[in-house]
């Protein structure tokens, strides 16, 4: 299952980490998360080859044979997309920014007092998952609440296998940020989902985690590389280079949400 994209590589590693299904079909990987159908990028085509111009209606249609219940359509490239008629088929370009780092960075104190440590009851985890709900950045996908439940049960059964770790930061004992780190093989490391409360950004919350969760992944997971997802259009990304994180490459995906 050869894939150039290092954020394919680790978003892989972490889908079987997780129990999906990868099927290779030679020019493409069939990924599916049964336990999330909910979940776009867990159930999605991911292209090895070059898309020509013209082809993109295709790839739309084997989407369809290989997931006739799905209402949503998520088609990654493992290749630099150089046609735009996807444009015609009601899909939205997405480009990710692949970030890296080798060393810790450093210690971030935040203007609020947190408490940053991992999940470990079930009141945490239950915090995690409304922390999600609150975020105005939630998918628009009328089934929300069941991806969220799905998915936080799957990052709690990820940490408790052992595969890594999820960080909250708590002010007055309410979750207000968090996020993981995930062991991906080869001395890889990936981020999921620093996630703040609206009304508590631009606190250092979020700074304060990645550098914790750096430091433990370094520490604790023998990690030698840090692999990092963002959106390059959101603020997020200057505080991750801030912390030393450096460009590696884009992802590129196709999706369309489903019908609300």
């Amino acid at each position: 299952m050869d894939v150039t994209s290092l954020g394919y590589r680790t978003d892989l590693a972490i889908r079987r980490l997780s129990g999906s299904e990868i099927s290779d079909r030679g020019s493409h990987l069939v990924i599916r998360t049964p336990a999330n159908p909910y979940f776009w990028w867990g159930n999605f085509l991911l292209i090895r080859e070059q898309v020509r111009a013209g082809e993109w209606s295709g790839w739309v249609a084997e989407f369809a044979r290989e997931f006739p219940d799905a209402t949503h359509i998520a088609l990654g490239a493992d290749r630099p997309i150089d046609s735009d008629d996807w444009s015609d088929l009601g899909l939205d370009l997405q480009v990710d920014t692949v970030l890296t780092t080798t060393a810790p960075p450093p210690a971030t104190p935040g203007t609020v007092t947190a408490e940053i440590r991992p999940l470990r009851s079930d009141q945490d985890w239950r915090q995690m998952a409304d922390l999600r709900l609150t975020l105005p950045e939630a998918p628009p996908d009328p089934n929300v609440a069941e991806f969220t439940e799905a998915k936080v049960a799957e990052c709690r059964a990820l940490t408790e296998a052992g595969h890594g770790v999820w960080f909250g930061a708590f002010v007055d004992g309410r979750m207000r940020a968090g996020a993981g780190l995930f062991a991906c093989g080869d001395g890889l490391a990936r981020y999921q989902s620093v996630e703040t409360h609206p009304d508590f950004r631009r606190r250092g919350l979020a700074s304060s985690l990645v550098a914790e969760l750096a430091s433990w992944g370094f520490r604790q997971m023998n990690a030698s590389r840090l692999v990092m997802v963002a959106d390059p259009d959101y603020h997020a990304i200057q505080m991750y280079r801030r912390l030393g994180f450096v460009d590696a490459e884009p992802q590129v995906g196709l999706q369309r949400p489903p019908a609300m």
